[in-house]
C-alpha cells in the first residue's frame, strides 16, 4: 500500500511540474525550449523536431537520442549536446517571436528567423537552427 501511495505522489508531482514548465517555442515550432532548475544551477535545453545537416558526431557511450538536444546551464563554460532519451518538445509551450528575447535565471534565448541562441552570462552557449547547430 505504502509504495503505491508513493508511485501517486510521485505522478502527482510529475504532473504538477510539468504543468508549471517554463520556455518556448520556436514560430516554426521547429525548436522548443525548457529552462530546469537542477542543484543550485540552472540549465536551458533546446531541441530540434528536425535538422537537415549531418550532426555532431555520435559519442561512443551513446546508446540514445543524439544531435537534436542541446543544452547551457549558468555555470557550464561550454554548451553541449546532449545523449538523450526524453525529449523537451511540447506545442503547449509559448511562442517566442523572431527578435524577442527569453530570460531567466542569468540564461537568455533569442529567437531570430536563423534560429534560437542561447547563452549564459559568461557569454557560452550554443546556437541551434534547421540548418545547422553550433556551441561555444
Amino acid at each position: 500500500m505504502e509504495r503505491l501511495f508513493a508511485a501517486a505522489l510521485v505522478s502527482i508531482l510529475f504532473a504538477s511540474t510539468a504543468l508549471a514548465q517554463d520556455g518556448f517555442r520556436s514560430p516554426t515550432g521547429n525548436i522548443h525550449c525548457q529552462f530546469f532548475a537542477i542543484d543550485g544551477d540552472a540549465i536551458i535545453r533546446c531541441d530540434l523536431r528536425q535538422i537537415s545537416n549531418r550532426s555532431f558526431p555520435r559519442p561512443r557511450n551513446c546508446d540514445l537520442d543524439w544531435g537534436q538536444a542541446f543544452e547551457i546551464s549558468g555555470r557550464a563554460t561550454r554548451g553541449a549536446p546532449l545523449c538523450h532519451g526524453d525529449t523537451v518538445q511540447d506545442d503547449r509551450l509559448p511562442v517566442l517571436p523572431y527578435g524577442q528575447a527569453w530570460q531567466s535565471a542569468g540564461l537568455t534565448c533569442l529567437s531570430e528567423q536563423s534560429g534560437v541562441t542561447c547563452r549564459n552570462a559568461r557569454g557560452h552557449g550554443f546556437t541551434v537552427a534547421r540548418a545547422a547547430q553550433r556551441v561555444f
